[in-house]
């Protein structure tokens, strides 16, 4: 079994799914006692937020890039980065360790195609959903077509991802909310939508809706199962 690098605290909230998930699917997988080899270095997530939302994307990257280093020196074979958003410096990290990276938007888009959807809506953080770095990776190298919500449900997404699931703070009127903007991508022609931050799982789930979610949490986690064994 590999050991897997997780770059996680952005938030705590999300990275507990993925130490969950990655656990129980090593023990579906392996049965008995078995559970991952992981290397989990977890960062403070209050200067990031606070870089992000002044456009220091070069100040997040360095914190990002001794994290990943932190986890190569540990022991890890290969890193996820626990966030969605945080890919942005994706390239700088990979740039500075010698471990593979798994792309949360790689294993998303696999997911998406396997199932052959080919239009999708994108619900994350207004970085995620109005930037090219996962859009466009989306479809330059999957030929999926992306929607997002208009410039209001962006804002209603990004201020409760903020204001409340980083805080571990679950509503019942913002689940509302989400699901309202859901169903108008699915109106807008969207076969699925992917749950583009690792927070939203925490929100809403399939059990919510009749419209197909991708939870990026789940599905990275997932495969980071599978590139472990």
């Amino acid at each position: 079994m590999k050991t897997i690098g997780l770059i996680g605290g952005m938030s705590w909230e999300s990275t507990l799914g993925y130490y969950k998930e990655i656990n129980e699917g090593v023990k579906q997988r392996l049965g008995g006692l078995h559970s991952a080899n992981i290397v989990l270095h977890s960062v403070d997530f209050q200067p990031i937020e606070q870089l992000q939302h002044r456009g220091d994307w070069a100040g997040t990257a360095d914190i990002l890039i001794d994290a990943a280093k932190s986890v190569e020196a540990g022991g890890a074979d290969f890193v996820l980065i626990c966030t969605n958003t945080m890919h942005k410096v994706a390239a700088d990290i990979e740039r500075n360790i010698h471990i593979p990276l798994l792309h949360i938007a790689d294993a998303t888009a696999e997911a998406l195609t396997q199932d052959g959807v080919r239009k999708v809506g994108l619900l994350g953080t207004a970085f995620t959903m109005e930037q090219d770095f996962y859009k466009g990776r989306l479809t330059e190298q999957y030929g999926l077509d992306v929607v997002v919500p208009n410039e209001a449900d962006r804002k209603i997404v990004h201020d409760i991802i903020y204001g409340e699931l980083c805080l571990g703070e679950i509503k019942d009127e913002s689940r509302q909310a989400y699901l309202r903007i859901v169903n108008e991508l699915r109106q807008a022609g969207a076969e699925a939508v992917i749950l583009g931050c690792t927070e939203i799982g925490l929100l809403i789930g399939q059990e919510h809706t009749e419209v197909p979610l991708y939870d990026t949490t789940v599905i990275h986690a997932a495969k980071a199962v599978e590139w472990a064994l």
